[in-house]
């Protein structure tokens, strides 16, 4: 038995040697894998990042364009350096950063680029371009940041920064990889698939110190890049300068419009920011900067903010009543102001003059034959019963809910349901007497200023409103907008009822806000003063010109700035007027609204 032990361990060793020849022999001769992979070492991938797609204003005047930018790229698996201090010297990088983007770059993967330098300008770009040969692993790609001729409409244009580890996971395109832009909020971020272009890819032959050695195969497998699709937006480039100009220092919003079309002409959430300091190299530390501000810069509030609509829901209320055929043109009503304050103007008066006078009491007696019909017996299931048939009625005007501008982060106003009152006070607890704040404007009703500026373009269509929009064409066709902005949107009211709300809005500057009033250029307006228990009461105004052939319908909302016929009105007035003359013609009122000092 002992004379076989060294004629089995020959035979286990020749086996294992045939084994290993064999596994050479296919490495070798019958499987290129390595040779492939070999090849593919000495190619280096480098993608070619379009530019994005311009946007312009609706008369062509350039609003966001591209500036080059340059991202030192690293392949970890390849990088190596001998002297750090001399690598930190030249690339100008601390070594906690270097180490920070190494440790990333390597976690994303270690044989795919990733940025470590991001940002870099044509200028330092310069500095460090002869020294990359020396460090195996990095190169240069090309990028670019946005660049605003004129630094406005941050909120509506929005802006780009790089892609997180969320927004990579939940890419079900395939599109994105680490390091690259995206937009991340305004139109930047609604038409990036139209704005972000196509990615192209060149393969280019690199020796062992990383030295480009020409393109691979001729650039038989190169593809170019294909640049984002250019947008014209609906807004008036001088008309948001104008606004913001007038807005600068306050906290509010301005929201035009164009009735026939429901193309916003001006968007403006005040306080607001230079939209040039979220690009570039320091998009970081001012992102931080603006973020911790108490003013609340980012807050997008024409679509984010939330107010009750004061007296201007007063319209929507005297549509609703003639529509229902509660209300007539000569229903009259006293100033009664046991049921709710009012100001001086004289008594009794009927609907045209509850409009021009913005009468409370009349709204709390017309509001209450609109809730209670009679329909049962009992008052407290009356009032829920018309709570809610008003309720249905008053969402067709683009109330309760989100309108469908195109911009991520709209929120929706609160029309409030018979729900909400038994979650309250308990079902069948609750009566006329609990909701008639509603009649006025107030309570429980809460609007956004984009849905205010809605409206007024409702009052000037007569009955009807495209959802408003900020896309005008796309590569210059105006059919390529969304479908949705091109449906027109009946509110359920005859265009015949407008008659007298029109009369009465344009009676109405003389009434309640006669510095809006533009000599040879009749505006149909409506104040409204929300009332405010943290402080100074909310100034409100809502308008449309000409009258007769509206082009513009706006709302302004000014926080803190008290009655409704002093800043917001004087603000819209101003607007209206560089809208359709291009001029100023009222000195002393741009002076008042720019000090920002509203005592009447």
């Amino acid at each position: 038995m002992n004379d076989k032990r060294p004629f089995v361990i020959i035979i286990v060793i020749s086996l294992v040697g045939l084994v290993l020849l064999t596994k050479l022999f296919m490495i070798q001769v019958m499987d290129d894998s390595f040779t492939r992979r070999a090849e593919r070492n000495a190619i280096q991938r480098v993608v070619d990042h379009p530019y994005r797609g311009l946007i312009y204003d609706r008369n062509g005047e350039l609003l966001v364009y591209n500036n080059p930018i340059f991202d030192l790229m690293v392949v970890p698996k390849e990088f190596s350096v001998k002297d750090t201090a001399k690598f930190l010297s030249i690339f100008g990088i601390e070594k906690e950063d270097l180490v920070t983007a190494y440790n990333a770059a390597k976690k994303y993967s270690s044989v795919k680029p990733s940025p470590m330098i991001k940002q870099i300008s044509s200028t330092d770009f310069a500095k460090i371009q002869d020294f990359l040969i020396d460090y195996p692993g990095l190169f240069i790609t090309t990028r670019s940041v946005r660049s605003y001729p004129t630094p406005i409409a941050a909120h509506a244009l929005g802006y780009i920064g790089e892609i997180n580890a969320r927004q990579l996971e939940r890419d079900s395109s395939d599109y994105y990889e680490q390091g690259d832009y995206v937009g991340l909020s305004g139109m930047e971020r609604f038409y990036e698939d139209e704005l972000r272009g196509q990615k192209g890819v060149k393969y280019k032959m690199v020796n062992v110190r990383g030295v480009d050695k020409g393109p691979f195969k001729d650039g038989a497998y190169d593809t170019a890049s294909v640049a984002g699709i250019n947008l014209t937006s609906t807004l008036d480039r001088e008309l948001q300068l104008y606004g913001e100009h007038l807005m600068e220092g306050k906290t509010g919003s301005v929201v035009a419009i164009e009735p026939k079309t429901g193309e916003i002409l001006a968007m403006i959430s005040a306080p607001f920011y230079d939209p040039n300091e979220l690009t570039g190299a320091d998009f970081g530390k001012n992102y931080s900067i603006l973020n911790s501000m108490d003013s609340k810069p980012f807050l997008n509030r024409p679509v984010m903010a939330r107010y009750p609509p004061g007296s201007i829901f007063k319209i929507v209320q005297s549509l609703i009543g003639l529509q229902e055929g509660i209300l007539f043109p000569e229903t009259t009503f006293a100033c009664n102001r046991s049921l709710v304050a009012c100001h001086n103007h004289p008594s009794p008066v009927n609907l045209f003059g509850a409009i021009r006078n913005s009468c409370n009491p009349y709204y709390h007696q017309a509001f209450r034959r609109i809730i209670n019909q009679e329909i049962s017996s009992n008052t407290f299931k009356d009032t829920q019963i018309g709570l809610d048939a008003w309720r249905e009625k008053v969402m067709k005007f683009g109330l309760g809910g989100k309108l469908g501008v195109d911009m991520v982060g709209e929120y929706g106003g609160d029309v409030p349901s018979s729900k909400l009152y038994d979650r309250v006070y308990g079902e069948g607890r609750w009566k006329y007497s609990t909701i008639y704040s509603l009649s006025i404007g107030q309570g429980e009703l809460q609007v956004t200023p984009l849905q205010m500026a809605n409206l007024a373009a409702i009052f000037a269509n007569k009955g009807y409103y495209y959802t408003p929009h900020l896309i005008k064409a796309v590569d210059g066709d105006p059919t390529r907008i969304p479908a949705k902005f091109r449906i027109k949107n009946d509110v359920g009211v005859d265009p015949k009822h407008f008659d007298l709300i029109q009369d009465a809005m344009a009676e109405a500057l003389y009434g309640t806000a006669n510095r809006a009033i533009i000599q040879d250029l009749v505006i149909a307006g409506k104040t409204g003063t929300a009332q405010n228990p943290h402080g100074e009461d909310h100034s409100v105004f809502v308008a449309f010109a000409p009258k007769d052939d509206p082009k513009i319908a706006i709302a302004v909302y000014v926080e803190n700035a008290g009655w409704g016929g002093r800043a917001a009105a004087s603000t819209a007035s101003l607007m209206i007027e560089k809208y359709l003359r291009g001029q100023i013609t009222r000195p002393q009122l741009e002076e008042y609204v720019l000090a920002n000092n509203f005592i009447y």
